[in-house]
């Protein structure tokens, strides 16, 4: 479902319009993420943190519904909005049931089964995209397509309320630990221990291993605004660019599958694989930017000579940009698949990891609100492409020292997972959650 609002936005034409309400998207999300749903996600749980978050992605794709009609670019933005608002409480528990409730040695696996399933949405949307345009001359996509994306983000909605207690489910597996309800938590609840949450957000938040990972996190959706802007909308036709949508999809399926592979690896240990993990990243980041840069002097050269978005999939000089495109999908996939492996690697308890993603999150929409407004500045092409292939490798640098610290297993303090001291559980934790967990 999250996809395919990067879906129904490639069929606009005005990408200033979808740039604003991807900046108002981003920043909301990101102050939600980091101050609203990680320290309360323990309170919440993940069925109702979905119920919160799910229906705005239909209320996103309606208003580009509307604004295909009534040029209402405000809408659009208030709907961006108020999406930022919801996918912050849609990604939260998704990525705490991510990185934590799998054993250490199945969470590359873990985030490569995701990340197909997440990817085969897109993939699906793209395609129907793709057969409802095929012959379509006009500049968006026909309204039948965003009514069938309405009506799947909206039954995709009602299938997360159906979701089962996972913390319920999966603690009482590992510790036997009955897990309050919502009802019972919010009993306990008081001022100083709400100021012991954020306290014990704060010092997750400035571990030193966890600095070295934000500039990372900040770079996780920043290349998404040039190739979905500079390289898909600004080059291809309507029909062509859901195709290259599908592919982009299609090549996260396969990039997640490796990354998990290799994050998995048994015959290393977790820190090496960390450093194999982080070596493909920073070999293949180098080429696949370096092909970006060959592409982009292609682009610039026939933007200069009046060509814009007519290049079709059954042109002969499509073949090159489409591998670039499929190479842009594919290392996506290994560089979030890669950070939330960091994250489980540094933590098995929900709590902390639930801190811990909503920073990714917040950082990864700051990253992503800074590169759609630069988009929407109409910072130049070449510059956008610079930029993300400095970002690329400088961020992989600053991210070494983690990477050189991997333990060979997560030594979390009040672990539930591990069964650790209840001693050393977070200072959040209320005394009679102390004795369950023992």
């Amino acid at each position: 479902m999250p996809f395919l609002v990067w879906v129904v936005r490639d069929g606009q034409v005005n990408t200033d319009v979808a740039s604003n309400a991807s900046v108002a998207l981003l920043s909301v999300g990101a102050v939600t993420a980091a101050f609203i749903v990680g320290p309360i996600y323990d309170l919440l749980g993940c069925q109702i943190c979905l119920l919160l978050g799910g229906w705005t992605y239909a209320l996103y794709a309606g208003s580009l519904l509307a604004y295909n009609h009534h040029h209402n670019g405000g809408f659009v933005i208030a709907a961006g909005a108020i999406l930022g608002l919801g996918a912050a409480f849609l990604w939260i528990p998704q990525g705490v049931i991510m990185t934590t409730y799998v054993p250490e040695a199945q969470k590359g696996r873990a985030i490569a089964v995701f990340w197909i399933i997440f990817n085969l949405g897109g993939s699906v949307g793209s395609f129907a995209s793709l057969g409802l345009n095929f012959h379509s001359s006009k500049g968006t996509v026909s309204d039948s397509t965003y009514i069938a994306y309405i009506v799947i983000m909206l039954f995709g909605w009602v299938v997360g309320s159906l979701l089962l207690v996972t913390e319920k489910q999966l603690n009482g597996k590992y510790t036997g630990a009955r897990t309050s309800t919502i009802k019972e938590k919010y009993a306990g609840m008081s001022l100083s221990r709400t100021l012991a949450t954020f306290k014990f957000a704060f010092s997750v938040l400035t571990q030193w291993r966890m600095l070295c990972l934000i500039p990372m996190f900040f770079y996780a959706n920043v290349f998404y605004t040039y190739q979905q802007n500079a390289v898909n909308a600004e080059t291809f036709n309507i029909r062509t660019r859901s195709l290259n949508s599908a592919l982009y999809w299609l090549a996260q399926m396969f990039g997640g599958l490796f990354m998990g592979a290799v994050l998995d690896f048994g015959r290393l240990t977790r820190k090496q694989r960390g450093c194999v993990a982080w070596t493909i990243l920073f070999v293949t980041g180098f080429c696949i930017w370096g092909g970006g840069y060959a592409f982009q002097l292609w682009s610039n050269k026939r933007i200069a000579a009046g060509h814009k978005q007519d290049v079709d999939m059954r042109d002969r000089i499509y073949i090159g940009p489409m591998f670039l495109y499929i190479f842009y999908g594919m290392y996506d996939a290994l560089w979030q698949g890669f950070c939330y492996w960091m994250i489980g690697a540094n933590s098995n308890n929900p709590a902390v990891n639930a801190i811990m993603v909503g920073a990714y999150k917040t950082s990864q929409s700051c990253g992503g609100a800074m590169a759609w407004r630069l988009s929407s500045t109409h910072v130049p092409a070449m510059n956008q492409m610079a930029m993300n292939w400095g970002l690329t490798i400088g961020t992989l640098l600053i991210a070494v020292p983690s990477v050189l610290t991997i333990s060979l297993t997560s030594q979390d303090p009040g672990n539930t997972i591990e069964g650790k001291d209840e001693e050393a559980a977070p200072e959040f934790v209320t005394a009679d959650e102390k004795v369950e967990l023992k």
